[in-house]
C-alpha cells in the first residue's frame, strides 16, 4: 500500500512493503526525482538496510555460539514487517517489532521506527532503534535512495558528478565477486570533491567511503547545478551505486559495512557494527533536499 505525505514544495509516496520511498516529486515542475524502479536494470527504489548493511561472509554470522543467516542488506527489504503507526499531511511513522520470525535471523529483541518528515522542499528520514531485550543488541543500519539519472532532458549520464563541500583523499574498498569487502582500493577521491559520473563506473560494484571529511553529497550537473542533496551526518560509511549503465545513482549513508575478506564471522567483531545497551535507544537521521527543478 502506498501512503502520501506533502509539503508546500513536494510529495512524496512511501510503500508499506519494506517501509521504502517511492515517489519525491516537484509540485512546482511535477518533476520526478526518485528512481522508479525499472525492473530491467533494479527493481529497488530506496530500501532500508537492518539489522546489517551489505554481504556476510559464507551468508552467517555467529553471536554466543550459535549461527545465523541473513539476507544481504537484512530483512527489511521487500518485507512486511512494518506497520503504520501514525499519519500526518506531512509525517509518517511506521514500527517494525521483533517477533519469532525476525528472532530465528536475528538474537535480539527490538523495536524499529522509521518517520518521513517533510519540511519544504527536503523529506527527513529518521531510523530510532531500541534495543527492547535483556543483553547488548548488535546492529547495521543504513540507507540506500536511488535517484533518477540523468533527470534534465537530454542530458547524458557522464553531465553528472558527485559533489563534496569537502575536498576529500579517499579511495574506494574493491567489493568481491561474493560481495565481501576486499583488502584492496582504487584512489578515487585524490584532492577533489567530485566523483564524475560515467557509464563504466560501477563497472566493479559501489564505490565504499570511510573517512571522508563531508557529511554531504549532491547530484549535479555541469550546467543546470545541484539536483539532489543528501546529508548524512549521523552516519559513518556512504555507498555510492548504481547497475552498470542503468540511469539512477544511489547516494547510500551507512552505519555499518559488508563483511571482508578477513571477517571473523563474530557478530561482535564486525567491522562498524553498533552496540546497544538494554532498555536503550539511539536516533539516527539523513535529509535528502530537492535543489534543482
Amino acid at each position: 500500500m502506498l501512503f502520501t505525505i506533502e509539503s508546500d514544495q513536494l510529495i512524496v509516496q512511501i510503500n508499506s512493503k519494506g517501509m521504502e520511498l517511492n515517489s519525491i516529486r516537484s509540485k512546482t515542475s511535477n518533476l520526478e526525482y526518485l528512481w522508479q524502479g525499472d525492473p530491467q536494470y533494479w527493481t529497488g527504489q530506496a530500501p532500508i538496510l537492518f539489522p546489517i548493511i551489505g554481504a556476510l561472509k559464507d551468508g552467517k554470522t555467529m553471536f554466543q555460539g550459535k549461527e545465523y543467516a541473513l539476507p544481504k542488506h537484512g530483512f527489511i527489504r521487500n518485507s512486511e514487517l512494518g506497520k503504520l503507526v501514525e499519519q500526518e499531511k506531512d509525517r509518517l511513522v511506521f514500527q517494525v517489532t521483533s517477533s519469532p520470525e525476525t528472532l530465528a535471523l536475528y538474537p535480539f529483541q527490538f523495536v524499529l521506527e522509521i518517520t518521513f518528515q517533510l519540511h519544504g522542499n527536503c523529506l527527513e528520514v529518521k531510523h530510532d532503534v531500541k534495543n527492547t531485550g535483556e543483553q547488548d543488541m548488535y546492529y547495521s543500519l543504513g540507507g540506500h535512495p536511488a535517484f533518477v539519472c540523468p533527470i534534465h532532458a537530454e542530458a547524458k549520464y557522464d553531465e553528472y558528478a558527485i559533489e563534496f563541500p569537502e575536498v576529500e583523499q579517499d579511495h574506494t574498498w574493491l567489493i568481491q565477486p561474493n560481495g565481501l569487502i576486499g583488502s584492496e582500493g582504487d584512489q578515487i577521491l585524490n584532492k577533489t570533491n567530485l566523483i564524475p559520473l560515467h557509464e563504466h563506473i560501477f563497472d566493479a560494484d559501489a564505490l565504499i567511503f570511510k573517512h571522508l571529511k563531508s557529511r554531504k553529497a549532491s547530484l549535479v550537473h555541469q550546467i543546470h547545478g545541484p539536483v539532489v542533496q543528501v546529508d548524512f551526518e549521523d552516519f559513518d560509511y556512504l555507498g555510492i551505486w548504481a547497475k552498470p549503465g542503468a540511469p539512477f545513482v544511489c547516494i547510500e549513508p551507512w552505519l555499518g559495512i559488508a563483511d571482508s575478506v578477513n571477517a571473523s564471522g563474530n557478530l561482535e567483531d564486525k567491522e562498524g557494527i553498533r552496540k546497544l545497551s538494554p532498555q536503550k535507544s539511539e536516533i539516527k537521521s539523513y535529509q535528502i533536499r530537492v535543489l534543482g527543478e
